[in-house]
């Protein structure tokens, strides 16, 4: 038994002096390496969440910008198709008016070429009725006069 005990003591000896200290070493090693490797990861997760975080506030400030965009896009568009608009209306007035003058110009132009026809008229029935020639101022009184009578008053406010 003796025996045995000095074989243990010195078999401890052994693996203490040549065998412990490099398993321990290796041991710590291998432990300092697993312990670097999780701090590692947990670093890479850390920066992977705040990356993604970036990721989100980026996509969601595209997203603002986008439906700025697109309102910006919109506010345009109506103000566009306003002024169309009111160029169109305005246009539309501009040769409703002008029309308006036209017809006015083309009604007087009548009215003025009807009263002189009248009047012509007049000279001729009056000299075929009287049988002589009128001097000037004859002729200017009679035209005044049947002018006078004739009612254009109507065709004047057809016109209007």
């Amino acid at each position: 038994m003796i025996w045995t005990i000095v074989c243990f003591l010195i078999t401890l000896f052994v693996l203490k002096r040549f065998a412990f200290g490099p398993i321990q070493k290796m041991l710590d090693e291998r432990r300092d390496r697993i312990r670097r490797s999780i701090e590692e990861a947990e670093n890479a997760r850390t920066e992977a969440r705040k990356l993604l975080e970036e990721h989100r506030a980026l996509i969601g400030q595209a997203r603002g910008q986008a439906e700025d965009i697109l309102v910006e896009a919109r506010k345009t568009a109506d103000a566009q198709r306003q002024r169309v608009k009111d160029e169109t209306e305005a246009d539309r007035q501009r040769r409703l008016e002008e029309t308006k003058r036209q017809i006015e110009a083309e009604t007087h132009r009548a009215l003025q070429q009807i009263r002189a026809e009248v009047a012509e008229l007049t000279l001729v029935a009056t000299a075929k009725v009287t049988g002589k020639v009128l001097d000037d101022d004859d002729h200017r009184r009679l035209i005044e006069d049947a002018i006078k009578d004739l009612d254009f008053s109507v065709l004047e406010e057809t016109r209007q």
